[in-house]
């Protein structure tokens, strides 16, 4: 099953919560926090303005970006958790 996400759109799979933390010590299952990092699986089209005109979004697949802890939808797609937010809710690109 193929998800193509429409307009402004982005769909992401969240990247795994530290099991770990810089300190060395091994977190449970129950501390771990949602995360808000993910990887650009695919985008939409892009916003379709009042002109007719399409804005191109600004990330594209393979991107990491951070999204806000509430933001998007989440589905499943082969068993696998990911997430559609709108480009708007997109917090910034993580580069480097």
């Amino acid at each position: 099953m193929a998800v193509k996400p429409l307009e402004d759109r982005i769909l992401i799979k969240p990247l795994e919560a530290e099991t770990k933390t810089k300190a060395g010590i091994y977190l449970p299952e129950s501390a771990k926090e949602k995360p808000m990092q993910g990887k650009v699986v695919s985008t939409g089209p892009g916003k379709l303005l009042d002109n007719g005109e399409r804005v191109k979004p600004a990330v594209k697949k393979g991107n990491v970006v951070v999204y806000g802890k509430y933001a998007g939808t989440e589905i499943e797609i082969k068993n696998v958790p990911h997430i559609i937010v709108r480009e708007s809710e997109l917090l910034g690109v993580v580069e480097g």
